[in-house]
């Protein structure tokens, strides 16, 4: 019989700690007891995400997150050398256009204009080479008319040349009236012809030339090229 007592005892005791523990939490709960800490930081909770987690995850929509204070990558493409692609060429019929203009003043001479349509400077080496019609020679150069420093022409710029076609005092021989013109572009040497060459208009009427017929040499302005 005592050991039923003493049973019957300890299954009292029991139920009296179950009692005061929970009377225990209680008193946490109502802000008497002692101060919950938190949970632990392993533990996460549903539908919830850590105070340091970023607003919006790159990788949840098939793009990979970028890292913290990362920068787009540097273009490694070389750049473009703007002293090569500024270097001046010789110019020619294909980067310029020639207007061929007949003159009142100075009496029976023609200006020649070309200008630069090209992207880079050209220079305009020693003389025009023209040639009238079916002539198979070009006529000489005036020496004396010779510049101080090549013509160069910059993008848009134009240079000169004047051409004597026939002599003012009529002495000039085998006169004739010529409809067409070629121009051609001498190179550094002055001796061969360059590139394309040029097919200025000249009035429907003609032009008068004679075995007198001569030209200058290109010149930076158009004052220096009629003087001749």
């Amino acid at each position: 019989m005592s050991g039923i007592r003493n049973s019957r005892t300890r299954l009292v005791g029991a139920a009296a700690t179950v009692v005061l523990a929970a009377l225990s939490l209680t008193a946490c709960n109502d802000g008497t007891g002692v101060t919950d800490e938190g949970a632990s930081t392993g533990a996460s909770t549903t539908g919830s995400a850590p105070a340091d987690a970023p607003a919006s995850d790159a990788s949840s929509q098939g793009k990979p997150a970028a890292p913290v204070g990362s920068e787009p990558a540097a273009n490694t493409a070389a750049p473009k050398d703007p002293a090569s692609a500024g270097k001046p060429v010789t110019c020619e019929g294909s980067t310029t256009k020639t207007v061929a203009a007949p003159l009142n003043r100075p009496v029976n001479h023609m200006l020649l204009t070309v200008t630069n349509t090209g992207s880079k400077p050209c220079f305009l080496y020693t003389y025009p080479a023209v040639r009238f019609g079916e002539a198979q020679a070009v006529p000489p150069v005036i020496e004396d008319s010779r510049p101080q420093a090549v013509v160069t022409l910059a993008p848009g710029e134009s240079g000169y040349a004047s051409v004597n076609l026939s002599a003012a005092d009529g002495s000039g021989t085998n006169g004739r009236t010529e409809k067409s013109l070629t121009v051609y572009f001498h190179g550094r040497s002055g001796n061969e012809s360059v590139g394309a060459g040029a097919h200025p208009a000249l009035p429907a009427k003609g032009v008068y030339v004679d075995d007198s017929l001569e030209v200058t040499y290109w010149q930076q302005s158009m004052d220096d090229a009629l003087t001749w």
